[in-house]
């Protein structure tokens, strides 16, 4: 059985006139394995490594399509083998129906055995297969069912592409990954993972200006294949894709080496899509990672928002596995952050987990010493004055990474009165942004307010909604003096506190006040009725007199204001009221 491909060649031969004549018994078709169609303008193989393809299974060549062979005019005689008009003139019809061709499993001859049906990447559906080795070919041929009854389908191969494609866009978005027309090829990747890429200089210079100026330029190369061992496969597609047809392929998998590929060959409206993929796929679990890569590609917006993500469910982020591979930059630049919504005790924990991957990336021991060691300054980012005593006690204090000297300072800075200095922030983590703002109930200051271990409370709600990290309380009228202290802050209608810390403050001996910080802050709804809370243990203090029921807070950029309504709370009190009394400040974010 002659096949196709030796039939096209003795076409070759004959004259147009014998074409006319009717030798329709002569035509056959090209050995089609995929989806049949018009279009005889077959992608290539990516594959770096598959020979060229022969003579026999070239459909470029076997349609005159070869301009570097001098076939340029489609309408020559037989000497250029009848060009677009024989190859149209020999296309199956229904009264001359493709020849078929049953043989049994891997069993073919002439041009079948040179030929492999390799899939498409090409974005035109209709495309053919393309030619490759013959050892491919067999491997093709001999995978098709082993039954009697398969079918080998030829079909020839259809030349004016161009008239298909009705837009410019069509004919780009056909050119893309297409030995048509190609003039350069690219050896994208590494290894046995080299893909060989076609190209077409024209386009790419026309979308990017690292191309244009790669090809263009005043050292423009000449090469006509370009090695690029840094970039992936994949992402270079997505890349060309983009380019030819505006096409934006890109998925979790390739999101990053896509948005590589863009900024490298500065393709900025590619780089917005990744990075707003990136965005609509941000999760607390992907935070530190994609941190990470947004520090890496110098986008900023990216890394605010996963920052902004990191603070809302810290707890979240530091759990996931991603959280031990970022770099120690990216773990400053979080360890750093005043918004953090954790306690420092998880927080310190995570830290040493960190540690210990760093260590082993290191090829170091996960000891004390080697944890502190590429901790390096990280370790003084941890905050451990905002701990209790109990915590610091049990983790930190037993870790070995902290010196003697740092625990005893901790330890001292704990438990003794007027606290001494410690090399580490105790500045309040508050988990949110902008202002602090405060408000004072009272107009006047007086003096002696005793103590006997009753709480001093005031019952208040607000407009809206804010977040309370703190009160400020009178100190004593007696001079420099410490004092223990509980604050609370407690629903109203279910008695549940929300927020609580025992803990101590040193005042002066004037009429200020002297903060006292809750480790968390404490979200307040507005029209909603609680109860602040203080009990200390000390010498009598000073008390505010003159009390307003209601204070209102504008904030001076925007104007939006803050108004608190205060009550008397009944119950076990000391004795403050409206008018009289303790807790002379709330302090607070909107």
């Amino acid at each position: 059985m002659r096949c196709c491909v030796c039939l096209f060649q003795q076409s070759l031969q004959c004259s147009p006139s014998k074409m006319a004549a009717g030798e329709s018994n002569s035509r056959s078709s090209c050995l089609n394995l995929s989806t049949s169609g018009p279009l005889g303008n077959a992608p290539p193989s990516n594959s770096a490594h598959s020979s060229p393809a022969s003579n026999g299974g070239a459909v470029g060549a076997a349609v005159g399509m070869n301009r570097s062979a001098g076939n340029s005019n489609p309408r020559s005689g037989p000497e250029n083998g009848g060009g677009a008009e024989s190859a149209v003139r020999s296309t199956p019809s229904a009264q001359n129906p493709p020849r078929q061709s049953v043989g049994p499993s891997g069993a073919t001859s002439g041009a079948a055995s040179n030929m492999t049906a390799t899939p498409s990447s090409s974005s035109s559906s209709s495309s053919a297969s393309t030619a490759s080795s013959s050892a491919d070919a067999s491997a093709a041929i001999s995978s098709l069912p082993s039954s009697p009854a398969s079918v080998l389908v030829y079909r020839e191969p259809v030349y004016n592409w161009q008239a298909t494609k009705s837009t410019v866009k069509e004919r780009f978005a056909f050119l893309f990954n297409n030995e048509v027309l190609s003039d350069v090829h690219f050896l994208v990747g590494k290894g046995m993972g080299v893909q060989r890429i076609p190209a077409h200089r024209f386009a790419l210079a026309v979308g990017s200006a690292v191309f244009d100026a790669m090809f263009n330029g005043g050292m423009a190369t000449t090469s006509t294949e370009i090695e690029l061992p840094d970039v992936e496969p994949a992402a270079f597609l997505a890349l060309l894709k983009f380019l030819y047809s505006d096409e934006v392929q890109i998925g979790p998998e390739t999101v990053m080496t896509t948005l590589y590929s863009a900024k490298k060959y500065a393709v900025p409206a590619l780089e917005a899509h990744c990075v707003e993929f990136l965005k609509k796929n941000l999760r607390a679990d992907n935070a530190f990672m994609l941190l990470t890569q947004a520090r890496l590609f110098d986008e900023p917006q990216l890394a605010s928002l996963c920052l902004e993500n990191i603070d809302k469910n810290t707890a979240d982020a530091l759990a996931a596995e991603g959280f031990t591979d970022v770099d120690l930059d990216t773990l400053m630049a979080v360890l750093e952050r005043d918004t953090l919504g954790v306690r420092e005790v998880r927080l310190f924990g995570a830290a040493v987990r960190w540690a210990e991957a760093e260590a082993q990336r290191q090829q170091l021991q996960p000891t004390p010493e080697n944890k502190r060691r590429v901790l390096g300054k990280a370790l003084s980012l941890i905050r451990f004055p905002l701990m209790t005593i109990e915590e610091f006690a049990a983790g930190p204090a037993q870790s070995g990474i902290l010196t003697d000297r740092e625990v005893v300072s901790l330890f001292l800075h704990f438990t003794v009165n007027p606290k001494p200095h410690v090399e580490f922030i105790d500045r309040p983590r508050c988990c949110l942004r902008g202002k602090e703002c405060s408000i004072t109930r009272f107009s006047q200051v007086e003096s002696r307010w005793g103590y006997s271990g009753t709480s001093d409370r005031i019952r208040f709600s607000v407009n809206r909604r804010i977040f309370v990290v703190g009160f400020g309380l009178y100190g004593s009228i007696h001079g420099p003096t410490d004092y223990q202290v509980n604050i609370q802050i407690i629903h109203t209608d279910s008695n549940t506190v929300l927020g609580q810390n025992d803990t101590g403050f040193s005042c002066d001996g004037t009429a200020s006040t002297f903060r006292v910080m809750f480790k968390e802050p404490v979200e307040i709804l507005p029209s909603v009725n609680y109860i602040a809370c203080a009990t200390l243990k000390g010498p009598d203090s000073h008390y505010g007199t003159k009390g307003m029921r209601k204070v209102t807070h504008e904030a001076p950029a925007t104007g939006t204001k803050t108004c608190f309504t205060f009550c008397y709370a009944a119950g076990n009190n000391n004795g403050t009221s409206v008018e009289d009394g303790q807790i002379p400040e709330v302090i607070f974010y909107t």
